[in-house]
């Protein structure tokens, strides 16, 4: 990552100058996504920049970004304890249906099953 972006990544306090960045320079960025996801998810104490840009490269390229937003997703699991964003992202990542499939999805994703049981906990 060069200077001037470290310099301006320093001034992000929470989430959405990065996000901006990425969503501004997608095209340019394969090579500082992981340091971007870093920073990401060291400013955003809520979750909610998480989540959005977990979103943002799932609709641009779901395949392309798969390690960015599986990091992303995971860090907005810890991070949104309000449960604010994480029914958006659930929709957003695995369909508006996706509580219609929620057994199917459970047993065969991780960071589904996680969020699915934040949105829905069972025994309260």
């Amino acid at each position: 990552m060069n200077p001037e972006l470290k310099k301006k990544l320093a001034e992000d306090t929470n989430g959405l100058i990065t996000y901006e960045y990425i969503a501004n320079n997608i095209n340019d960025i394969t090579d500082e996504m992981s340091d971007l996801v870093e920073n990401m998810i060291k400013v955003d104490r809520t979750g909610q920049f998480v989540v959005s840009t977990a979103r943002y490269l799932n609709a641009i390229d779901k395949e392309k970004y798969a390690a960015p937003i599986d990091t992303l997703i995971k860090a907005a699991i810890v991070k949104d304890r309000e449960r604010a964003y994480l029914g958006i992202l659930a929709s957003s990542i695995w369909g508006p249906d996706y509580a219609n499939r929620a057994e199917q999805l459970s047993a065969s994703d991780d960071n589904f099953r996680r969020i699915y049981k934040r949105l829905y906990p069972v025994g309260l």
